[in-house]
């Protein structure tokens, strides 16, 4: 019994490293609209140790520099295909809420779409316990996945 209790007890110390993307076609514009969110300071360290620059994304002090980095980063360990051809994308901005930075990111208009190919690999050099859930909604059909590090890729089929 003093087992299990120290084993919960050293659980809720144990560091939780998760992303979440999102990623939708709006019915509307048939632009895919793609939003990241990882936790700020996890966020921070990588950025830091990828590109030798201490950064504050709460209160950057160069907001530019900042958003190049981080669409930089993103673009590199995000990478998304539909119909297997790579989906651009376009960085839009971030936004903080509470302890996570959303970061935004659209395509050009596709019409017909009825795969995506997704290699997630946010994070995955800062911690060996990352994982990445990834939600895609395409004409109202919802499907998800979770890539546990060190397994970075899948595919969702509508």
């Amino acid at each position: 019994m003093v087992q299990v209790l120290l084993i919960s007890f050293l659980h809720l110390f144990h560091p939780f490293y998760v992303s979440v993307t999102e990623i939708t076609q709006n019915p509307k514009t048939k632009t895919v609209q793609v939003s990241v969110r990882v936790f700020f300071d996890d966020f921070e360290k990588a950025l830091d140790h990828k590109y030798k620059a201490k950064l504050n994304i709460l209160k950057p002090l160069d907001r530019k520099k900042v958003d190049l980095l981080i669409a930089d980063y993103l673009q590199k360990h995000l990478q998304i295909r539909a119909n297997q051809k790579p989906l651009p994308l376009k960085y839009i901005g971030y936004e903080i809420e509470e302890d996570a930075a959303w970061c935004y990111f659209e395509t050009e208009k596709l019409e017909t779409i009825k795969n995506f190919d997704i290699r997630n690999d946010i994070l995955f050099d800062e911690h060996d316990s990352q994982s990445n859930m990834v939600h895609v909604t395409l004409n109202g059909q919802r499907k998800s996945t979770k890539l546990d590090n060190p397994k970075a890729e899948a595919r969702l089929t509508f």
